[in-house]
């Protein structure tokens, strides 16, 4: 990890961040026999292509963390809410709706009995409170669940860059729901982000220390993952398929 610039997640947020010995002594919530399952809500009205890349991206969950993932039928967006669950916002004039509202209210009841996790995608703007301007996304470690937003990130972007900018987001907060603090020793997908060109800075994969996170957690070893993702990678034409081969061949 290098220096951070001025408007940087660690020029605003001083975090030590969280070792492998950290991580499994602190009692994470982790995936068990019978609740295994991300469970994947979308929320709101999608076009064609950010519907493709809900799919895409939960298909690369499920290379990610080893888990099934299964998709919940489509439910509307809320209704108009008052203040502060909602809030109108200029540049273009639209609604936002409070991440809290959603973590707290809405998804709580939706997430299955088998449920690791449940992650809502909504094209929909978020804001955690009314300090902040907007959140990309925001996860419930107690409740596990989480809700991210794809408002802000397929704007003057190609679809290879939107489809990365949700990966990372989705991979990071699905993170944070299995106790996965931010990471601040290594350039990687649990990194904290304040906006969206530092989230095109990260990769889509773990470091090396969080990648054994997710290794403790399914109790199985890094080989298994990375040819999990090297297919995937392969499936979807993405250039990452050499980085992924690397690193399959570097814990075989």
């Amino acid at each position: 990890m290098g220096k951070p610039g001025p408007y940087d997640w660690l020029t605003d947020n001083k975090e030590g961040g969280q070792t492998f010995d950290e991580y499994i002594g602190g009692n994470p919530t982790v995936p068990t026999e019978d609740r295994k399952i991300i469970y994947v809500q979308p929320i709101g009205k999608f076009t064609a292509q950010q519907s493709q890349v809900i799919e895409t991206t939960s298909d690369y969950l499920e290379a990610f963390f080893g888990l099934p993932v299964k998709a919940l039928p489509l439910k509307p967006a809320p209704p108009k809410l008052k203040e502060p669950d909602q809030r109108i916002i200029d540049y273009p004039a639209h609604r936002q709706l409070r991440s809290g509202y959603l973590l707290e209210k809405i998804l709580p009841p939706l997430l299955p009995k088998d449920g690791a996790a449940l992650i809502a995608f909504t094209n929909e703007d978020l804001y955690p409170d009314p300090t902040m301007n907007y959140v990309f996304g925001q996860a419930s470690l107690e409740k596990r669940v989480g809700v991210w937003s794809l408002y802000r990130l397929d704007g003057q972007a190609t679809f290879d860059t939107f489809l990365r900018r949700t990966m990372k987001i989705a991979a990071h907060e699905t993170g944070h729901m299995f106790s996965f603090r931010h990471c601040t020793k290594y350039e990687c997908v649990m990194s904290g982000s304040n906006h969206i060109a530092e989230t095109d800075r990260w990769p889509i994969d773990a470091c090396p220390e969080c990648m054994a996170k997710i290794a403790w957690m399914n109790k199985e070893k890094p080989l298994e993952r990375y040819k999990r993702l090297v297919a995937f990678a392969k499936k979807y034409r993405m250039s990452e398929a050499a980085d992924f081969e690397k690193k399959q061949k570097a814990v075989s």
